[in-house]
């Protein structure tokens, strides 16, 4: 018998309601022209319930993604296919592509991006964050200037406790442009009690255009620096960009010849990142990737 033959134009219509009561707009507009398709015999009943589910489920998972990508202050979208990396040889494609696979994540790992301005770091932290964003995980995005004064705002309003708890929420976070700006006083302090509180529970990817070795003036106190980077370096993917600027790539020729040189980013040193009482002797130090 045709799978249509017990279709009635009342039984059709319940559908329409159920689909409405279900809340399932996307299965709903697309009813007809799956009917339609039926008719024609282009179609199995099966395969037109399997069409108008994976209609409904495409605009859901849509929909979610969009509003993880607002939560996460991801409003400007880079993605790794757009990222030029024939622009920058010093990177390695496969390298980048290994952590869009988001083991890091899963390990709790901190992503460095280190390299001149206008390098790709904050593209490609972006794109690593709209990539754990499609596989279901929580991230947020902030620059750390930003961070830093929502962390000094909450501590005046006596919340400090409460913030660090919304950033240690996430489970990718994101903090862009280290060594850019000036750390407001107590800044480094507040930070490391964030990055305390997501040591090993939570991932991290920073960019900076500041080598490790900078990062006690970056910070303004070598102790404050030393522990940061105890903590941030313990478990670590480092990915040093050497190039020139992407977005100043058309104008070259108009910049002074101290901007166009390439600027060495200073890799970090054992010496660093030392040992915390008790840590076991196994994964002491940064390792170079996935």
């Amino acid at each position: 018998m045709n799978a249509l033959a017990e279709l009635t134009p009342s039984m059709f219509d319940r559908i329409r309601h159920d689909l409405v009561g279900l809340k399932m707009p996307r299965a709903l507009e697309a009813l007809d022209q799956i009917v339609r398709r039926l008719e024609r015999a282009e179609i199995s009943a099966l395969e037109a319930i399997d069409i108008l589910l994976s209609e409904e489920l495409t605009l859901r998972e849509n929909s979610r993604i969009k509003t993880a990508l607002r939560m996460g202050r991801l409003a400007t979208i880079k993605t790794l296919a757009g990222f030029d990396f024939s622009f920058q040889p010093s990177l390695d494609r496969d390298r980048i592509l290994t952590l869009a696979q988001l083991g890091f994540v899963a390990r709790h790992e901190v992503v460095h991006f280190l390299g001149p301005p206008g390098t790709g770091k904050s593209h490609l932290a972006t794109a690593l964050g709209v990539e754990a964003v499609k596989a279901g995980r929580s991230v947020y995005f902030c620059t750390l200037a930003d961070l830093l004064g929502q962390l000094a705002r909450a501590e005046r309003e006596g919340r400090l406790h409460e913030r660090i708890r919304f950033f240690a929420r996430a489970g990718l976070l994101i903090v862009d442009e280290i060594g850019y700006l000036p750390v407001v006083p107590g800044g480094g302090n507040l930070f490391f009690q964030l990055v305390a509180a997501r040591y090993e529970r939570g991932a991290m990817i920073l960019t900076s255009n500041r080598g490790f070795a900078e990062w006690d003036d970056v910070f303004g106190d070598p102790v404050v620096a030393t522990a940061l980077l105890d903590r941030l370096l313990h478990h670590a993917v480092v990915v040093q960009i050497e190039g020139s600027s992407y977005r100043l790539r058309q104008h070259a020729e108009l910049m002074p010849e101290h901007v166009r040189s390439k600027a060495i980013i200073t890799p970090p040193t054992s010496t660093l990142a030392t040992r915390r009482r008790g840590r076991p002797p196994k994964n002491d130090h940064a390792h170079p990737g996935p």
